[in-house]
This record gives C-alpha cells, structure tokens and sequence, in this order.
C-alpha cells in the first residue's frame, strides 16, 4: 500500500460571468475543494463559500499562481485553479502544464502524486455568439489581440491570414487603456482584406446584468466600441443579420437542404 498524499488540482472554467452558465461539473468540484487560487475578480466570485482557503493574485502573475496551486496540491488538498470562461481559451490550463514542463527535479518529485484535471466551461466566445444568434455557424478562429505573450507582427500576420481564408474571427483582449493601439491596427488589417459591409459585433459583459450587443458593420467600427470586457465577432464574407439575430450559414455557397 503506498504512503504518498494524493491530491488533486482541478482546472476549472467559471464560464462567462452568470452563475446559470456555469456548468454541474464544475459546481461539484467547487463544493469538494479545500482550496482556490485565481485572478482577484474570479476568487471574488466564490467569495461567500467557506469551506474554501482563497488565494488571489494579480492577472500577470499566472506561473507563480500555478506553481503555488500545485504545491498546496502535493500536500493532499483538493485545489481549485480559477479560470473564467473555458480554462483552455487564453486561461490558466495551458500556464499549469506550462509550469510543469520546466519544474526543477524537486518540484518534478514534489507534483508527481498530484492528479489534474482540466473541466471545461463556456467561453466568452461561445457565450457571445449564442446571445448574437449563430455568427460562428461556419468555420471560424479565434485571436488574443494582446501582444503581452506575442509580438504584434505576429498578431497582424494571423488576422490578415485569417481574413484572407474567410474565416469569421472572435477576438479577445481587443484593447486596453495600456495598448489602445491594437485595436485599432487589427480594424486598419481587416479593411485592407474584407468588404466594408462586413458585420461586425461588440458584445460586452456577456450574461452579466449591463451586457452590451452591438451589431455593425467593418466600415462604421469604431477602435473605441471595444475595451477588455469586449468580446468582437467578425463575420465571414456569408455571414448576415435577420432581424436582430447575426449567422452565418452552414454551407458556403452551395445550397442547403438540411
């Protein structure tokens, strides 16, 4: 019979900001946990529960967090790593095993016992798309405008690619008071390779009680309709609006009897 301590780190999504979307998995894991380590606004979230020890920390602190869960982990506690949204979209599933690729011999030994899981939630996008209609009804890409991880040439290069194949995009992090310059560079890429009809959707605060939609096209887009709680919905060269419902049919020119 072995005498290690198992424990166990669950990387969970919170899904996009309303407790309805959170999925059952998740609310299981939540109730069974001893600890949860996040994003100060996330941690906030389960700020009325407990049974749980809470550990907040700034968003650009993501391998330090991860590397703390996992160690609070190895000591036989059942861990929480907050992400909102789906932990796999731009989130902290990747940070974890990021950690865990380049841990030291010590803490490769220390982890070894500690059991992840990844549970998935509703992102953003996902979340978005289904309050618009069925924007994202084709093929579609998803693209973090942020150059905190990646260089702006790199960002430019995937957008105008994108474009180019007539993929309808989601775009997060669309711009902040630190880099308010993005946003509006990806606008500039967009109108160099789409039609200026080409609609477009702000949709802010998804699920939240001052959730914003806002459907227009790429030439009245406006850099300033988007801020960090945006999530922006380009549709593809297809993609229309029916009423105040956005889609962009299954089948790319080719009629459908489905």
């Amino acid at each position: 019979m072995s005498n290690e301590i198992m424990g166990q780190l669950c990387v969970v999504g919170l899904g996009p900001g309303h407790s309805d979307l959170l999925t059952e998995q998740v609310r299981k894991s939540i109730a069974e946990a001893t600890d949860a380590f996040g994003y100060f606004p996330y941690i906030e979230r389960l700020s009325g529960l407990t049974h749980l020890h809470l550990h907040a920390s700034d968003n650009r602190e993501e391998l330090d967090r991860a590397r703390a869960a996992l160690n609070v982990a190895a000591q036989g506690r059942k861990v929480l790593m907050l992400s909102s949204g789906d932990p796999g979209v731009f989130a902290m599933a990747s940070a974890v095993f990021e950690v865990m690729e380049h841990a030291s011999p010590d803490e490769r030994q220390r982890w070894s016992t500690v059991q992840i899981e990844v549970q998935p939630g509703i992102t953003a996008m996902l979340a978005a798309a289904a309050r618009l209609g069925a924007p994202l009804g084709h093929d579609f890409c998803t693209i973090n405008l942020s150059d905190n991880l990646k260089p702006a040439a790199v960002i430019e290069r995937r957008i105008r690619l994108a474009a180019q194949a007539d993929f309808a995009m989601a775009f997060y992090n669309p711009c902040s008071r630190s880099r308010p310059e993005g946003f509006v560079r990806a606008l500039e890429v967009l109108r160099e390779e789409c039609e200026p009809e080409r609609l477009i959707c702000f949709a802010r605060n998804v699920s939240r009680a001052d959730e914003t939609l806002t459907v227009t096209s790429l030439a009245s887009a406006k850099a300033e309709m988007a801020d960090m709680r945006t999530l922006v919905i380009l549709g593809n060269s297809l993609t229309r609006q029916i009423g105040r419902y956005v889609y962009t049919p299954r089948s790319y020119g080719i009629p459908s009897h489905a």
